[in-house]
């Protein structure tokens, strides 16, 4: 338990931080945490970041191409085939290294969606909660390197 001191504690004080930065500045707060959990889940490091946040974007991209489809095309079913084709193409498009995180992908468009179809808000909560995970995990090695061994692989966060 004790390897996860250094990544908990600058964890918990920027998101502290975050939280406080984000509501004074009317910024959305649950899409930077949903951005900071992708770098985690992509793997972390350069590539968590570079993937994540790539895979984060396209997903907002796709969103805004389905808000950009339903203005003109009004029959029922409409939002159910834009959604679908979009699905496609997240999952097509990790055949791209740097876009094949596929959950980054779909994070993206549901917080596009969530925000309702907000897109600069949204890409902007986006990369801040990506730097946020780049930053807690350097942050956190170096907690851990004062306060005891590093992690293991094995007991690395994902």
């Amino acid at each position: 338990m004790k390897n996860y001191l250094g990544i908990g504690v600058s964890i918990g004080l920027l998101a502290a931080v975050w939280t406080q930065a984000s509501v004074a500045l009317g910024l959305i707060t649950w899409v930077g945490f949903v951005a900071w959990a992708t770098y985690f889940a992509a793997g972390g490091g350069a590539t968590g970041l570079r993937n994540g946040l790539l895979a984060n974007l396209s997903g907002v991209v796709y969103g805004w191409l389905v808000a950009q489809f339903l203005t003109v095309a009004t029959f029922p079913g409409a939002l159910a085939i834009a959604v679908g084709v979009i699905a496609l193409a997240m999952c097509l498009q990790a055949g791209f290294a740097p876009l094949s995180f596929i959950p980054g992908a779909f994070v993206g468009a549901a917080s596009f969606f969530g925000t309702q179809f907000a897109f600069w808000p949204t890409v902007l909560a986006l990369v801040i909660g990506a730097a946020l995970g780049w930053l807690s995990g350097v942050l956190g090695a170096k907690i851990q390197a004062v306060v005891g061994p590093p992690p293991s692989a094995e007991a690395t966060p994902a």
